[in-house]
């Protein structure tokens, strides 16, 4: 009788076991700028991650378990991201990371998430050394949902010398940016092969907000074109002091772009012109724009942000259902597997050899006259 009981006990006991084991959270980690000149976009992506979470885990969460998110603030800093990233490997046992948008971020975050085994997907991060290293060896824990930045330039090229007839271009960039270097230089490159010239290339420091000698060189150069390969607040100021100099040009930028500029630039923003993933009137996401706002009682803005950091986790989710199970590396393999997972701004198709989406259209925005952005066109890639 007493082994009976001591059986039936050990059955308790694992079975109680097992269940425990069987409710806990799978753990996913949000990468973003919380606070900071950055803190517009991050917030949008984490609220974004926390709707789709709830909707998730209302319908029962995935592989029989509910979803936890944990999202850290970078402080728009690589050395707190890496720290960040740490903490969510080591201590949070996080089995993948969503973030950040900015390309410095994640290729300074690269090596960590490698080490860990804990694939990371980038929700904006277009310069090309995301996902490969400096000679061409592909990241194996690092991902992207975006394009890169040699489309998104050769986007910006064809704008403006095909479509804007614009000749002579001048270039104003954050020399500390990743992601500025990047598009400034495929921009050279496309535009000049276009036929188009450089007659201004100026750099600014990462603090600096004042761009007025800058822009008074550009306007001395007779440019007619201002491609600012940026990040909001930096690109707004000088839009604003470009009008306040008399400097007219027609302005092109890339995804850097924010609404919160126009709140800064305010009437110099009419006719600027940015490369871009998605669109506010994108009917696939209007109802997902509407929830946004019914929950958190604010118009999703940073709607950019806010549709890849939607679909971003969407695609993990899938990944980690085709997995089977919330391992760094099974996840890691079913997202360099993925093929043509429907999302809601795209259809997703990873390259394995460089881990980016495949043929995937860029879309030009322009701002209006009422200072709200617009769809300009869409571009298929060739």
């Amino acid at each position: 009788m007493r082994k009976v009981l001591a059986l039936l006990a050990l059955i308790i006991v694992v079975f109680a076991a097992g269940t425990a084991m069987a409710a806990e959270p799978i753990k996913i980690g949000y990468l973003a700028a919380l606070t900071g000149d950055y803190a517009q976009y991050g917030i949008t992506e984490v609220n974004m991650a926390k709707l789709v979470v709830g909707d998730i885990n209302a319908k029962g969460g995935i592989l029989g378990r509910k979803i936890e998110l944990i999202p850290y603030d970078t402080k728009t800093r690589n050395e707190d991201a890496v720290n960040a990233v740490r903490r969510m490997i080591e201590s949070d046992k996080v089995c993948a990371i969503v973030g950040a948008n900015s390309s410095g971020i994640n290729i300074a975050t690269a090596p960590i998430v490698a080490k860990g085994k804990t694939p990371q997907i980038s929700t904006v991060g277009t310069n090309p050394f995301v996902t490969v290293d400096n000679k061409g060896k592909v990241r194996p824990y690092s991902f992207r949902i975006c394009f890169t930045d040699p489309y998104q330039g050769a986007l910006a090229a064809d704008l403006a010398y095909n479509d804007l007839k614009k000749t002579k271009a001048a270039i104003l960039y954050n020399v500390g940016s990743d992601y500025a270097q990047g598009l400034r230089e495929f921009f050279v490159k496309d535009y000049e092969k276009l036929g188009g010239k450089i007659v201004a290339d100026e750099g600014f420091r990462e603090t600096d907000v004042d761009f007025r000698a800058q822009l008074t060189t550009i306007k001395n150069s007779g440019a007619d074109l201002l491609f600012l390969p940026g990040m909001g607040k930096d690109m707004a100021l000088a839009i604003k002091q470009a009008q306040e100099l008399g400097l007219k040009v027609t302005v092109i930028g890339g995804d850097g772009y924010a609404e919160f500029m126009n709140e800064i630039a305010g009437p110099a923003m009419k006719g600027t012109f940015w490369v871009n993933h998605t669109y506010l009137d994108d009917p696939e996401m209007a109802p997902i724009f509407a929830r946004y706002k019914e929950v958190y009682k604010d118009d999703c803005k940073e709607f950019v942000n806010g549709t890849m950091a939607y679909d971003a986790m969407y695609w993990l989710i899938d990944a980690i259902k085709r997995a089977g199970k919330a391992d760094g590396q099974a996840i890691a393999k079913a997202l360099e597997e993925t093929k043509g997972l429907k999302l809601h701004h795209a259809t997703l198709t990873i390259d394995p050899a460089t881990r980016n989406p495949i043929n995937k259209a860029g879309i030009i925005l322009k701002v209006g006259d009422d200072l709200k952005t617009k769809f300009y066109k869409k571009v298929e890639p060739k």
